[in-house]
Parts: C-alpha cells; structure tokens; sequence
C-alpha cells in the first residue's frame, strides 16, 4: 500500500467515526436540549435557584447566586454568565472568593441533563455520576470558602472582565443559536478523531501512554483510555465521552475503566475553556483551576480505593447498567 492511499484510507475513517459517534451523540443531546428549554420557559430553573438559596449562604455566597448556579446545572455556562451578569447590576459587587467559589462550584456541576444522559450511554449509572458531581462541587466549595475566609484571601472585589452577547429572545433565535452550537462540536469532534488517527500513525499515542501511565494506573484507568481520558480533562466531557462510547462499544474498555475514566472527566473537564470563561468573570486561577485539579484526582484515587477492589458482579451492581 503506497503513502497517499494509506493516509487516503485514514482520512475515510476519520470521516466515518466523526460521523457515528456525532449521530450517537445528538442522538442523546437534542432531546436533552429541548427538554431544559422547555423547563426554563416554565420557570422551573428559577425555582431551583429558590431552592438552593440556604445552601449558598452556606458557602458565604449570597442567595441570588443559587439562580446562577441552578442556571448553570441545567442549561450551560453562557446562560449562567448572563444571568449572573444581569444580577449584578442590581447587588453588591462579590469578591474573588465569593466568586472563585461559585465559578468553582459551576466547574464541577453543570449542563447536567446533557452531560449526565451521555455518561448513562456509555455504561455508568447516572445517580453515581450525578451524585459524584454535585457532592464535589458542594464539598469544595465548602472547603475554597473556609480556607480563603480563614486566611484573608481574595477579599477584594472581583473585576468582571467580558461580557457574552445575549442570544435575541425568540424560539427561531434559540433554534438558530443551538444549530450553530451542533455544528461546532461536529467539527471539533472531526478534529479530535483526526488526531486521534495521527496520534496512531505517529507513534504519540504510545508514548502518551506511557508517560501517563504510572499516574492514571493510581486511578484504575488504563492505557486504551488514556488519551481518551485526556482529550476529556482538556475540552470537554462531550467529547471524550462521546469517544469512549465508540470504544465501549468495541469492547476493549473493561467496565471500571470506562467508569474511573468518566468519573474523572465528570468532575475535571474541559480545563482550558472553562477556566477561561470563569477567569473572565474575575475569579482565581489557583482555586478554580490548580486547587480543583488537585482536587479531583484525590476524589477519584478515594473512590478507587474504596470501590477499585470490589468484584466486577458487585460493582455493575451499584455502579452499572444495560446500556442502549
């Protein structure tokens, strides 16, 4: 076989996995998507954000912020940022604590409806994730709020540095808006399978694999999910999600190692665009990003000490279902 017609082979089956997995993957996202539409023309968010009131002045949040974080769990970042956005012109300005700590929070648990129903495709049950998520966020928060009020840090008001641009209000525009936001994760996902395929070809893939392994061997996660796993943790849980659900599908994943390696994307993904939208709002990268990373490995090397040794009949147990 000559040089062109390998890669010409290659560049087939880039286009054929970017198709099947993206069908997958909207296959699970559009219902979603509407569905949280429906609920936050119904007010049901709003009343969520009601809610969670108690538990943000808990943190050493105000009450409002329980809307942006409700926001936030059901819709996206953007719509969260807006609504923070639109709340502050009518409050006292937070801190780069309050909001290091929100941002946070948000980090570890939003979008929930789409993200959580793409993690249940591929295998895990969806409380165990859910559960694992917003325990997370709550717990560091709970812990950024003690430390930096104990020690006097980022007490000063936080600096709002950009602000999105409102989607016009209409169900045209929303449809329009969602459109061009399925269209970009198509693309993104060409992108990503293409690398995987030349990350192949070039030998990286081994090495990666080799120089994570020791690392994510602490955390039961293999070298076929490796760089998987690591296209997760850096731009988004979408996306590896959606790869590993081609290679569940394959059957070279075992179940706990799908499971660990969603478990760390769930709770640490998407670290480079995240974090900057969070850092655009003011607050901290320590804590939303060095302290969050330290963070997350430490729940997941916990859980796999806890859960790790159990018998594969018990795990699927409370940990497992029939996927689709």
């Amino acid at each position: 076989m000559t040089i062109n017609s390998r890669w010409a082979n290659v560049l087939k089956d880039v286009w054929k996995d970017s198709i099947e997995i993206s069908f997958e993957l909207f296959k699970v996202m559009i219902p979603v998507v509407i569905l949280v539409k429906i609920l936050q023309e119904l007010g049901v968010i709003t009343v969520l954000g009601d809610w969670l009131t108690p538990l943000m002045q808990f943190l050493g949040l105000p009450g409002y912020t329980g809307l942006v974080w409700a926001t936030a769990l059901f819709t996206n970042f953007y719509a969260a940022v807006l609504v923070y956005i639109n709340l502050m012109g009518d409050v006292e300005t937070l801190s780069i604590a309050q909001v290091t700590v929100l941002t946070s929070m948000m980090l570890f648990a939003h979008s929930l409806p789409v993200e959580l129903r793409i993690v249940q495709k591929t295998g895990p049950r969806i409380w165990s994730i859910g559960l694992l998520r917003v325990g997370s966020a709550i717990v560091y928060g709970y812990i950024l709020h003690l430390v930096q009020s104990s020690m006097g840090w980022n007490q000063q008001a936080a600096q709002l540095v950009w602000e999105p641009s409102p989607i016009e209000p209409g169900i045209a525009n929303w449809v329009l808006s969602e459109i061009e936001n399925f269209f970009w994760i198509f693309v993104i996902l060409v992108g990503l399978v293409a690398l995987m395929k030349i990350l192949d070809e070039s030998g990286t893939t081994k090495f990666l694999q080799t120089l994570l392994e020791p690392i994510l061997r602490v955390l039961s996660i293999s070298k076929q999910a490796t760089n998987l796993t690591v296209i997760g943790i850096t731009l988004g849980l979408a996306y590896g999600g959606g790869l590993i659900l081609k290679e569940a599908r394959s059957g070279l994943l075992s179940t706990k190692d799908i499971y660990f390696s969603l478990a760390l994307m769930s709770i640490f993904h998407s670290a480079i665009e995240d974090t900057l939208l969070m850092l655009l709002l003011g607050a901290d990268w320590v804590g939303i990003l060095v302290c969050r990373f330290l963070f997350s490995f430490f729940v997941l090397w916990l859980l796999v000490k806890i859960v790790g040794h159990w018998s594969e009949s018990r795990f699927n147990f409370w940990f497992w279902h029939q996927t689709t």
